[in-house]
């Protein structure tokens, strides 16, 4: 198992004209003094189609250093380019990565056989736990349980974070993976629904802000509490759809900097959240206390 529990989809902090480090450590320390069970790099909500090679190294050194091996670190290595997915794989692994995230290629798509070659290329190049990440709402493709059960007979694929929001097929993943590999929610109105078919945590956009509060909700329902996590979900979705209001990472990025985190703007072409959405986040925010916390 990569990690059981809350792992972080971390936003990454800009300055006018790089990343802000100073931030990004704040944002570190506060996710492993929250209780954060495993932090992602450069996934969808760190912005790295809009970085450039020498940023996300750069990142990638900072992290490291930083983290110490104090939580484990995955790091999102997937596009629609196997050979350059493969060598981010291969880096990840010479830097300490506990696991790589690689998601579906996108845009020029692929046969059934492409799709699992790209990710068992992928996995060969990375020689450790590789996390296929299902997002059809982003890629256009869609990642069926008979493709997730011919993946999970590569050594290294161990586990996918499942996004598509449909949960008849959470069950087909999770009726895959039984004694095989793990299934981790993407969607953080399901965490509470993919624990129940056997998931085994989330890859969690809401855990920029609240990383005690995922863990502990994963942590209730994986010890028997089970009405106390149903009621934290419930009371955490009226603010996933506000985190969700707007293409992620636009409004979680404004909801770190509502905290007090120095996030800058996201790049373009992600444009600043319209008004009326970051008002009801705000709204949606002060019912956790979580404005201008720092």
């Amino acid at each position: 198992m990569i990690f059981t529990g809350s792992a972080v989809a971390l936003a990454t902090p800009f300055t006018d004209d790089g990343i802000n480090f100073a931030t990004l450590e704040r944002l570190l320390e506060f996710q492993i003094e929250g209780g954060t069970d495993a932090i992602l790099v450069l996934g969808t909500t760190g912005e790295p189609a809009t970085m450039s090679p020498e940023e996300k190294d750069e990142l990638l050194r900072f992290v490291f250093r930083r983290v110490d091996g104090r939580t484990p670190l995955i790091v999102g290595v997937g596009g629609n380019n196997t050979r350059a997915a493969a060598e981010s794989a291969a880096r990840a692994r010479d830097m300490g990565a506990a696991a790589v995230l690689a998601v579906t290629p996108y845009y020029n798509k692929c046969s059934q056989d492409g799709l699992i070659r790209h990710f068992t290329t992928i996995a060969d190049a990375g020689r450790l736990p590789v996390i296929v990440y299902n997002v059809p709402g982003r890629t256009a493709v869609n990642i069926s349980a008979a493709q997730f059960s011919e993946l999970l007979l590569h050594p290294h694929i161990e586990a996918i974070k499942e996004a598509s929001g449909d949960i008849s097929q959470v069950a087909d993943m999770a009726h895959a993976a039984q004694g095989r590999g793990a299934v981790y929610s993407g969607n953080d109105d399901q965490i509470v629904p993919v624990l129940s078919l056997g998931g085994s945590g989330v890859i969690s956009v809401a855990a920029n802000l609240m990383p005690g509060y995922v863990h502990d909700m994963v942590d209730s329902y994986q010890n028997g509490s089970h009405e106390t996590a149903r009621r934290m979900q419930l009371e955490l979705n009226p603010l996933v759809r506000a985190l969700f209001s707007e293409v992620n990472p636009i409004p979680v990025k404004t909801a770190l900097s509502l905290m007090g985190f120095d996030m800058g703007d996201v790049r373009l072409p992600l444009t600043p959240l319209a008004e009326d959405k970051t008002r009801e986040l705000q709204k949606e925010m002060e019912v956790f206390g979580l404005l201008d916390q720092f």
